[in-house]
C-alpha cells in the first residue's frame, strides 16, 4: 500500500499524548509527521524520541508541514470547528477526537462544509463502536434473535471530574458517548430528552449537579436512560443492558483482574477511558489509518457528530428546565444517507 501514512496530531496533552504513542507503537501503515499544542514544550515532550517529526505552536503550520497526509484532532473542542475546516481546504481525511464542534451550530457548519465538497473527509471519534463488547451487542440486536429493542439502561461513572468541570459538561462531554452509541445501537435517532436530578453527591466540586438520570427517547419507541455519575471515587465503569422483546444482554461487567493478598481479595477496576477502552482506540486509529491509505473514510460521520451535539444540547436544555425538551435536527444532507 505504498509508504506510511503521514499524520499531523493537533493537541498533545492527555489524549494527544495517548494518540501520538499509539501510531508511533501500536498502529500499521502510519507515522507521526507533525505535531501542533500552544504549548510547544508540551508537543516536545510527546514526542520526544520520534524522529523525523515537526512541532509546532499553530494548527496551519502542522497541517502545511512535509509529509503530512492526514489529520488527527485531538485538541480541545472548542478548537476542532476551525480545525476541520482547515484540513477541508486542504482536502486532507481528519478523524476528530469527539465532540466534533461544543454547539450544534458549528457542528452543521462542519457537515454542511463537508457536504459542499461531496465526499466524506471527517472521522468523529466515538471509538465505542471499536469496541469489542459493543461490537457483539450491536451484531445480536441487528441480528434480530431477542426481537425489537425496547430499553437500554445504561451507565457511566468516573472517578473523579476535572477542574473546570461543568454541569452541563456531564451530559455534552460525558453522556455524549452514550447518546452515539444508543442512535448506533438501535438505528434510530433520538427525538427528546429529559433529565432527573437526584441531590448531588458529596464528593462532587460545589455547584456540580453530580449525578445525574438522562432519560432519551426514540423515533422507534424505544427508551434510552444513562446515569453518569462523574464522581463516584472509585473507578472508571460504563455498563450498557439491552432489554428487548425476547430477552435482554449486558456488556460492560467482564471479570477483570483480581489480586489476593494479605488476607483479601481485590478486583482491578479501570481508572480512566484509556485504560478501560485501550483496545477500542487500537483498533479505532487502526481502521481509519487503514481507510485513508485506501482513499477511503469510514466511520462515524458528520452527520454522527452534528446529532450528537444537537442531543446534547437537548439535554442541557432539558437539565436546566426540568422538562422534557424535544431535539430539532436539521435535514440530513445526501451524502450521509444510508
Amino acid at each position: 500500500m505504498g509508504e506510511l501514512l503521514g499524520v499531523a496530531v493537533l493537541g498533545a496533552g492527555h489524549m494527544g499524548a495517548d494518540h501520538i504513542r499509539r501510531l508511533d507503537q501500536v498502529v500499521s501503515g502510519a507515522r507521526v509527521a507533525a505535531v501542533a499544542d500552544p504549548d510547544v514544550e508540551r508537543a516536545k515532550a510527546a514526542v520526544a524520541g520520534l524522529d523525523g517529526v515537526t512541532v509546532h505552536g499553530e494548527t496551519q503550520a502542522a497541517l502545511d508541514a512535509p509529509g503530512v497526509g492526514a489529520v488527527l484532532i485531538a485538541s480541545p473542542g472548542p478548537a476542532h470547528e476551525e480545525a476541520l475546516l482547515a484540513a477541508f481546504a486542504r482536502a486532507l481525511p481528519v478523524l476528530c477526537e469527539k465532540p466534533m464542534a461544543p454547539e450544534p451550530a458549528g457542528a452543521l457548519r462542519v457537515m454542511e462544509a463537508e457536504a459542499r465538497l461531496g465526499r466524506r473527509l471527517a472521522q468523529i471519534g466515538f471509538m465505542r463502536r471499536y469496541d469489542r463488547e459493543y461490537r457483539q451487542l450491536k451484531s445480536l440486536l441487528d441480528g434480530g434473535r431477542l426481537g425489537r429493542v425496547l430499553m437500554l439502561h445504561c451507565v457511566h461513572r468516573n472517578v473523579s471530574s476535572p477542574p473546570g468541570f461543568t454541569s452541563d459538561m456531564l451530559i455534552s462531554s460525558s453522556v455524549s458517548h452514550e447518546i452515539d452509541a444508543a442512535r448506533w445501537l438501535l438505528g434510530q435517532e433520538l427525538t427528546a430528552v429529559t433529565v432527573l436530578r437526584p441531590r448531588a453527591c458529596g464528593s462532587a466540586p460545589e455547584g456540580l449537579l453530580d449525578p445525574q438520570f438522562v432519560l432519551f427517547e426514540t423515533e422507534g419507541g424505544a427508551l434510552v436512560d444513562v446515569e453518569v455519575f462523574v464522581n463516584c471515587g472509585f473507578g472508571y465503569q460504563v455498563r450498557c443492558e439491552a432489554v428487548c422483546e425476547a430477552g435482554s444482554v449486558r456488556i460492560g461487567e467482564d471479570r477483570a483482574m483480581v489480586v489476593t493478598a494479605e488476607g483479601g481479595a481485590r478486583e482491578e477496576v479501570a481508572r480512566d477511558y484509556l485504560v478501560r477502552f485501550a483496545d477500542a482506540y487500537d483498533r479505532e486509529v487502526q481502521a481509519w489509518v487503514d481507510a485513508v491509505r485506501r482513499g477511503r473514510v469510514t466511520g462515524p460521520s458528520a452527520w454522527d457528530g452534528y446529532a450528537a451535539a444537537a442531543v446534547a444540547e437537548a439535554g442541557i436544555r432539558a437539565l436546566h428546565s426540568g422538562a422534557r425538551t424535544p431535539v430539532e435536527l436539521a435535514p440530513r444532507p445526501g451524502l450521509y444517507a444510508g
